[in-house]
């Protein structure tokens, strides 16, 4: 995907921002810029010379995410139409849509990674979730989802298929223990292994006080 240009770099970010400006959920453009700048600073120190693919599959990472659409369809319309605006050809399409599918989690039913540069914006999207940012912005999409913040008698979920870790949602802090907390285990450059140690702790310090309040202890 050496062939993407700064041009359709330019056009593809002007396209897709004011969709991303309109969210509240914690997926808005200024998670899609993180996620940019976290994965050329991955990119550079992972010696990646893919650096014009790695922005490009950071932008759209987000576009067809079914969260943000009605239907899973309306997620892969609104991708295509951002890949005839840029002009992309056929081969670079699938390319990033084999790019974009491994970056999502999934609950856990992970996409073999197709490429290092798909394993970067992996790891920079997955470090958005984590340490202070990760936790506003769990914050974020429960409040604009009506997720209940803790319900100590609900048990995290596991081995959930995609569908249900989409579709039956718990609560806010319950995501911690079925996403969050797993994730620098995840992490596939050693960039982002290292990154992600001290999110991963701040996290832990951030649960350990909450569950202190929550019994009335602090």
């Amino acid at each position: 995907m050496n062939t993407i240009t700064p041009q359709q770099l330019l056009k593809a970010e002007q396209f897709i921002r004011p969709f991303f400006e309109r969210d509240h959920s914690g997926h808005d453009w200024h998670h899609i810029d993180r996620v940019r700048r976290t994965a050329l600073f991955i990119c550079e120190k992972e010696c990646c010379n893919q650096k014009t693919a790695v922005e490009l599959i950071a932008l759209l990472h987000d576009v067809g995410d079914p969260k943000l659409h009605v239907t899973p369809k309306d997620g892969k319309n609104a991708l295509n139409k951002v890949y005839s605006h840029i002009g992309l050809t056929i081969d670079v399409r699938k390319e990033m849509n084999e790019a974009i599918e491994a970056v999502s989690f999934k609950g856990g039913n992970e996409t073999l990674l197709p490429s290092q540069e798909s394993a970067i914006v992996r790891d920079a999207d997955r470090l958005d979730a984590i340490g202070a940012i990760g936790i506003a912005r769990t914050f974020a999409f429960g409040g604009s989802n009506g997720l209940p913040l803790y319900d100590p008698f609900i048990q995290p979920r596991q081995d959930m298929t995609e569908e249900e870790y989409r579709l039956n949602q718990s609560t806010t802090i319950h995501h911690f223990y079925e996403k969050l907390l797993k994730l620098k285990d995840l992490m596939v450059t050693q960039t982002g292994k290292e990154l992600a140690m001290e999110r991963h702790h701040f996290m832990k310090i951030f649960l350990n006080q909450f569950f202190k309040e929550w019994k009335g202890l602090a």
